[in-house]
């Protein structure tokens, strides 16, 4: 039989909906870890699906770099107040704020760099080209182009705690868990005497250095 509590805690664990925790509970015949897997497999399937929904709740992830000269914030989003309130959804916001820190994104996402900044990047890596390569110039653009997105976009960054995922892997594997839209909203990256000249001191790799020892 499958009662209240059982839901209860299955939603605890997920931040699945109460009919969807219920229903993979009945399927599992009271298999809380069979009943998790089935919310996951479910999840990842219905992720494309609410690309439509209104994720307008959410948290903010904060990341101070010890010694207080970088700091960055993330907005990470999600339909409801209860998932937003999970401390998964808080600490995938931090470590998102971790990431923006560590690695510089200029992008959320490829679907925001301007169509000027991808055809002055084309110009330039078409430059690069010796004479025998510009005659395969559209073979090899695209690759090249690709390279540019996972260094300046934040979703198709390899993930600094597990460099075998995407951000945007994670993103949608927390979707999936939910069962709600999640979606990186917006960033910003301060970082004392940015833009002045000064004597260089490479801040990504301390930050690097601060998550290898948090690990």
């Amino acid at each position: 039989m499958i009662t209240a509590g059982m839901v209860k805690e299955l939603r605890e664990k997920t931040g699945a909906g109460m009919m969807d925790c219920k229903s993979a509970l009945e399927e599992s015949k009271g298999d809380m870890n069979a009943a998790i897997e089935i919310l996951r497999k479910k999840g990842l399937k219905d992720v494309s699906k609410r690309a439509g929904k209104v994720a307008a709740e959410g948290a903010l992830g904060v990341y101070t770099h010890p010694g207080d000269q970088i700091v960055a914030v993330v907005e990470l989003n999600c339909e409801t107040d209860f998932v937003a309130k999970g401390d998964d959804f808080k600490e995938l916001a931090r470590a998102l704020a971790m990431q923006v820190a560590a690695m510089k994104p200029l992008y959320t996402s490829i679907e925001e760099v301007p169509e000027s900044v991808i055809e002055k990047e084309k110009e330039i890596l078409t430059a690069q080209l010796s004479p025998e390569q510009q005659a395969k110039a559209d073979k090899i653009i695209p690759g090249k182009l690709k390279n540019y997105y996972e260094t300046n976009c934040l979703l198709e960054q390899s993930f600094i705690k597990d460099d075998s995922k995407k951000v945007g892997d994670l993103v949608n594997e927390y979707s999936a868990r939910s069962g709600e839209k999640v979606q990186v909203r917006r960033f910003v990256r301060i970082e004392v005497g940015e833009g002045i000249e000064k004597a260089a001191t490479n801040f990504a790799d301390e930050v690097m250095a601060t998550v290898g020892a948090r690990a």
